[in-house]
């Protein structure tokens, strides 16, 4: 088929003028970003207002709705006529009444006129049944019969032959915002992918459960890995719709032809994760609150303390065999003392039944989320690996004798996109003193993301 030319309206959005004035009130971090009045992307699929309800009809003005909601206008499906399709999805591709993006599709065919010829897996599988870092291969769907293509593992990025029965590659998965989150990046090589072997790519748009929350490092291009291929902090605070569009007009060397089907009635101010049956993006993301720290806890990993993997509050709550409870409150009375919003605590112990120190009695504490609009996760995150530090001797680095250098690279430099972090805690700077370093990066890609935003 004949393939469009990419867009303007995409790469070219200059007017910055709120909806109604109003500054987005998620994050108090860095100043309000601008936002962008939500139109339709797609050129044929009609005015912004015009969202489906579910059945066919439409939405009254100012109703929400999700990207993959509205695909199924009949105005969307019309721009896949003649095409066959590749769907890059996992289970949290659905819509509202938990319909999978992969059926809805398969069901939409004949009206719409093209084929779902290939599924494509992100980490964790399309059916989210592998582990973190699992291995995720090749094999044949057993509902659709479709071919399903690892696009983790040996193959991050999809090949020219992965890609010989596609004319269009749509992209529907939920993010969680965070810069080490694997998802966004199997997006970055798809649309790398697409751009090289001239395909259309469309994202399904789909809130971001930190809101505009922009915190941390930018990335070091040294430093570029999985889990952070470009310069992006440790918190973006955009939509995957939104961040497709900067990695099309700020990384990619070829732009490919990108369409965002966005969402209607949305507020990136806040986000309606609540309202919206949550399906878990990966195993150890179980809940909202989870989505919600992750972005800061996360960066327990690189240490040789659990980051509760293998209990029921992964994220939440953290500790260790050698973490003794008066150290418990000791760490609590220096998170208690940042006065960090939105957030309590309390000493809660637990045995991981997998992950770092399974089968092992471990002090440690929950992190109660009481304010999600105000809580700040990457420096909430930064308090706990200080106040770690500072009250228990006997933690380290999880590589240990291999992380003493300034020329070793660790999971933490990769994680927090720095070594600054690293040699900051080691110096025993303070957690502000850190968060102060990478306020400057922040503002820095704040002011790159207000061309790109779409709400």
């Amino acid at each position: 088929m004949t393939h469009r030319a990419p867009q303007q309206s995409d790469q070219s959005r200059q007017d910055r003028t709120g909806k109604d004035g109003k500054k987005p009130g998620r994050r108090r971090v860095l100043a309000s970003l601008g936002a962008l009045p939500a139109g339709a992307v797609l050129a044929t699929a009609g005015a912004a207002q015009a969202a489906p309800s579910g059945r066919g009809g439409r939405a009254a003005e100012g109703d929400f709705f999700l990207g993959v909601e509205r695909l199924q206008e009949p105005e969307a499906l019309e721009t896949l006529r003649d095409a066959n399709v590749g769907l890059i999805t996992n289970p949290t591709g659905a819509d509202r009444e938990l319909r999978s993006t992969i059926d809805i599709l398969v069901a939409a065919q004949e009206e719409g006129g093209f084929t779902l010829t290939a599924l494509f897996g992100p980490e964790h599988g399309v059916r989210g049944a592998e582990p973190a870092g699992g291995s995720v291969g090749d094999y044949v769907d057993e509902k659709t019969g479709l071919p399903v293509r690892s696009l983790y593992g040996d193959t991050q990025k999809p090949t020219p032959e992965m890609l010989e029965d596609v004319d269009v590659l749509i992209f529907d998965i939920q993010d969680v915002g965070v810069r080490y989150y694997t998802y966004i990046w199997t997006l970055y090589y798809a649309m790398e992918a697409a751009g090289e072997n001239d395909k259309r790519f469309i994202v399904l748009d789909r809130p971001n459960p930190l809101g505009t929350d922009i915190e941390g490092f930018l990335l070091e291009p040294e430093l570029s890995s999985f889990v952070g291929l470009r310069e992006i902090p440790q918190t973006h605070g955009l939509t995957v719709g939104e961040l497709a569009s900067l990695f099309n007009g700020e990384f990619l060397d070829k732009a490919v032809d990108l369409e965002v089907l966005e969402m209607t009635g949305y507020d990136p101010s806040a986000p309606p994760i609540q309202e919206l049956p949550w399906v878990l993006p990966s195993p150890n993301i179980p809940t909202p609150d989870t989505a919600v720290v992750y972005a800061g806890t996360g960066l327990i990993e690189s240490i040789n303390v659990s980051e509760g993997r293998g209990t029921t509050t992964p994220f939440l709550w953290f500790g260790a065999p050698f973490i003794t409870e008066a150290q418990v409150d000791a760490i609590i009375a220096d998170l208690q003392a940042a006065k960090l919003p939105g957030v309590l605590y309390r000493p809660m112990f637990a045995t991981p039944t997998t992950s770092k120190h399974a089968g092992e009695f471990c002090g440690g504490l929950q992190l109660h989320v009481t304010d999600a609009a105000a809580y700040e996760p990457v420096r909430t995150g930064i308090h706990v690996l200080a106040a770690l530090f500072a009250n228990v001797d006997e933690v380290d680095w999880r590589e240990e004798e291999d992380c003493r250098t300034e020329d070793d690279v660790c999971w933490i430099d990769k994680l927090s996109g720095t070594k600054r972090t690293r040699t900051m805690l080691e110096a025993g700077k303070s957690a502000e003193s850190i968060v102060t370093a990478w306020r400057r990066d922040a503002r820095r890609f704040q002011l790159t993301t207000e061309r790109y935003r779409r709400y």
